[in-house]
């Protein structure tokens, strides 16, 4: 079975950082996502899709995130339901997000990112420190660009 999803798309509004009594960091947001086509009338159209991010990703996301930022989601689908006031059972689908990549620049013309895999978080415009601002072989391998085959 496979459960996994990524987006890129905009916020529609600042994330919404909250705690469980549990003190476990959680933050909400949506995101809108282009259609690859257009409607009849040549209008671009939106899917909005809520995001949500727990722990040290959340105040990641809380902190770096602001409405009309864009943003790279990648996670899960997650349908959850539960009874509302009138009695009525409401059913929730959402992302939940294992990895966001902030793909706005910064005031300061740079682009960070938060991904939560291992060796990859925090990086400055894909730059590694190599001054050229990209990622190479080298920076991530130890291997010299010279004795690559491309």
């Amino acid at each position: 079975m496979l459960n996994r999803v990524i987006l890129i798309g905009r916020l529609t509004r600042d994330p919404e950082l909250r705690y469980t009594p549990a003190g476990v960091a959680v933050t909400q947001f949506t995101l809108a996502v282009d259609r690859p086509f257009t409607s009849q009338g040549g209008e671009r159209e939106a899917d909005f899709i809520p995001v949500v991010t727990w722990r040290q990703l959340a105040e990641a996301c809380a902190n770096h995130l602001k409405k009309g930022h864009m943003a790279a989601v990648e996670g899960r689908i997650q349908v959850r339901n539960y009874e509302n006031n009138e009695g009525r059972r409401v059913y929730v689908t959402e992302i939940i997000a294992d990895n966001v990549r902030f793909l706005t620049p910064q005031s300061g013309g740079t682009t960070s990112s938060n991904d939560s895999r291992p060796g990859t978080g925090n990086q400055q415009n894909g730059n590694s420190g190599n001054g050229r601002g990209t990622n190479t072989a080298s920076d991530d391998w130890g291997i010299p660009d010279d004795d690559l085959p491309f």
